[in-house]
């Protein structure tokens, strides 16, 4: 489906002439960046970060008469263009990055780019500036690399939205604040990121606000996220209330001078930690806070792509990662971390063996990929968990961006159960689709399979007690993240075709300006692996992980046989034996319902929010607080004042006889009294 069927096809007004004046205009912007660059190199990360605001501004205030000049491709190429020139620049910075001089624990990082004072109020004093080091390198490439192919594929999946220019200037403005968020170099300044791609995300999930689905869902992302980081506020105060800073690099340096709180002991440090978690847990899709992102598939598929696969929902990771030196302090929070984490791969991997619509079975993975990015940083293997974010990131955008293409081929259907024999009709999707599915299941010498390895030999290798309780789930998760995911790929290309004929006629393999990105993010998803991004992220942390070891020959033999093994089953099940799926699900049917009401968390909370927050407001708020307290004060106080002014009405008559003589009666009690006390 390139657009919703609510939004009309716009008519064009003639040639639209403005991709070749954005082209000249961005070519001598190019031209300044590299000059800027050369004489100028610390001003870079500064560009890299404002280009996308710049476009965001252009689209929001010309935007109309874009769109006026024809079909209105000007605004996605200048989005495009801004994206891929803060990459390209990005890319520079970063090999500038390279000639400072390791700080502490071989720690690089330049100095601060923005170095103004942004808030002051007593003895809280927050600078903006950016941080540039080892790990916010890695993050922004994956935001300015994976989000440039996710531009160029809007271009032809978005191609006849007539809304497009709100959708490309949205876009823009969502990859400006992660930027912010992974530059940030304090907490105040990531929090401003970190609420601004929250924004973004309500306004990309419900861009066809005229359906009333994607409507709720981008207020359920909005209202849930709102919850989480209400945690990291109250954690950014209470850190700031120990350590007297806010600075991420301080807080780095003044952590390891500090002994660390045993299991069990609920020290400000673990406070701090959980607190902020609970942050992470709501950006993150973790229990209890998951709810939000399946629904958030709603919006547009590369919206999908961009904010629930590669950069978004990865922020959680990101910050714990960030504070590291924090976390590793607190044997509890760690715990937490690991046993959250695990429990949420548990629930998407489970979850995603039921679910029919083949976006919800990507979204339900992704939340289960997650779990397995916090179970690393739980068990200690932070770059490890950077690791998997780094991989996640090519094969899960090729996956989303894959499933857009097989809706764009079937004119809109998502519905597994109505497709099928898909694979000679739209072989380039096919090719890539299968790549990306080979990697996430851990597949050798695939980029899953190395970071996937890695998080359970980090698993195996944790001194923590329930060490090997988390890496026997982990292992199995491992198998049915094989298992559902080659469901996916066998009833979408594989078997006779089982959707509706005349929707089947017209099957047509996506443009090339849409498989452009899914070849590029395939050949990421082969060679996303063979980076040694632990080796390069861990001196960010300034401390050893105990769980980046290197591992016995063994577990990757053993993790290969787990994804073969769920490989192979969904073959017997979906290939050979095509009648199977219905008899399990017909003698498991409680399980399977279950699983189907996602464990009842929607359901507990639409109780929570209809029976205690709507409800209860009516009855206690309302009718109890409101009418019964306030109202009836009110009215208490104006019947006293009604019954004492009918009291005083008696005497205040109006007639002056009657004054003359309450005058006179008064003067002779008075005289009396004076009379009698003599």
């Amino acid at each position: 489906m390139m657009a919703d069927p609510t939004h009309p096809e716009p008519r064009s007004q003639g040639p639209d002439r403005t991709p070749g004046i954005v082209a000249v205009g961005w070519t001598l912007l190019l031209v300044v960046a590299v000059a800027v660059l050369r004489d100028h190199p610390d001003a870079v990360p500064f560009i890299v970060l404002l280009l996308p605001l710049l476009g965001f501004t252009v689209l929001s205030l010309f935007g109309d008469s874009i769109r006026d000049q024809g079909e209105g491709t000007g605004a996605a190429v200048l989005a495009c263009c801004t994206v891929m020139t803060s990459f390209v620049l990005a890319v520079a910075s970063i090999l500038h990055l390279r000639t400072f001089t390791a700080g502490p624990s071989g720690l690089r990082f330049t100095q601060p780019y923005l170095g103004f004072e942004w808030m002051a109020a007593g003895p809280f004093r927050v600078q903006a500036n950016l941080l540039l080091d080892n790990l916010s390198s890695v993050m922004v490439l994956v935001v300015t690399g994976v989000g440039s192919l996710i531009h160029v594929y809007s271009v032809g999946y978005m191609a006849h939205d007539a809304e497009k220019v709100r959708y490309f200037s949205y876009l823009n403005l969502f990859t400006f604040f992660m930027l912010l968020l992974v530059l940030g170099g304090n907490l105040p300044l990531m929090f401003v990121g970190w609420e601004g791609v929250g924004l973004c995300s309500y306004l990309l999930i419900g861009f066809w606000y005229e359906k009333k689905s994607a409507a709720d869902a981008g207020k359920k992302a909005f209202i849930v996220n709102r919850v989480g980081d209400a945690g990291l506020i109250l954690g950014t105060i209470l850190a700031f209330h120990t350590f007297g800073t806010v600075d991420l690099v301080d807080l780095a340096t003044n952590a390891t001078s500090l002994a660390a709180e045993a299991g069990g002991h609920a020290g400000p440090i673990t406070a701090i930690c959980l607190l902020l978690f609970v942050g992470a847990c709501g950006k993150s899709a973790q229990i209890p806070l998951h709810v939000w992102l399946p629904d958030a598939m709603e919006g547009p598929t590369p919206v999908s792509a961009l904010i629930h696969a590669a950069t978004m929902v990865t922020a959680g990771v990101y910050m714990v990662a960030r504070l590291a030196p924090l976390f590793s302090l607190s044997a509890t929070a760690l715990l937490v971390v690991a046993v959250v984490g695990t429990l949420t791969a548990v629930l998407g991997a489970t979850v995603a063996l039921v679910q029919t619509d083949i976006k919800r079975v990507l979204a339900y993975s992704t939340v289960s990929q997650l779990g397995y990015m916090f179970l690393a940083c739980g068990v200690g293997a932070f770059g490890v968990g950077i690791f998997h974010l780094f991989t996640h990131a090519f094969f899960k955008a090729l996956l989303f961006l894959g499933s857009g293409s097989v809706i764009h081929a079937l004119g809109g259907e998502q519905d597994m159960r109505k497709m099928g024999g898909l694979w000679r009709r739209i072989p380039w999707t096919f090719g890539t689709f299968v790549v990306g599915t080979a990697a996430i299941a851990g597949i050798p010498f695939l980029a899953g399979f190395y970071s996937k390895d890695a998080i359970l030999a980090g698993t195996l290798a944790s001194k923590m007690a329930v060490a090997p309780v988390l890496f026997v789930v982990a292992l199995a998760v491992a198998l049915l993240t094989a298992f559902y995911m080659s469901r996916l790929l066998l009833l979408t290309f594989f078997g006779p075709y089982r959707g509706d004929a005349e929707t089947g006629a017209h099957v047509h393999e996506s443009p090339w300006v849409m498989l452009v990105p899914l070849a590029v993010l395939a050949v990421g998803s082969v060679v996303g692996g063979y980076a040694a991004i632990p080796e390069i992220v861990s001196p960010s942390f300034r401390l050893e992980t105990e769980g980046e070891a290197h591992h016995a020959l063994w577990l990757p033999v053993l993790a290969s046989a787990a994804a073969l093994t769920g490989i192979a089953a969904a073959i017997y099940m979906f290939l050979v034996r095509t009648e199977l799926p219905q008899r399990i699900y017909a003698r498991t049917r409680p399980l399977a319902r279950v699983l189907e009401a996602k464990y009842g968390f929607d359901l507990l909370y639409d109780w929570i929010a209809a029976r205690l927050i709507v409800q209860g407001s009516r009855d206690v708020l309302w009718r109890g607080l409101d009418v019964r307290v306030i109202d009836a004060a009110v009215n208490a106080a104006g019947a006293l004042t009604a019954l004492a002014a009918g009291r005083l009405r008696l005497v205040q008559t109006g007639l002056v006889r009657a004054y003359a003589l309450l005058i006179l009666g008064g003067a002779v009690a008075l005289l009396s009294y004076l009379l009698w006390m003599r």
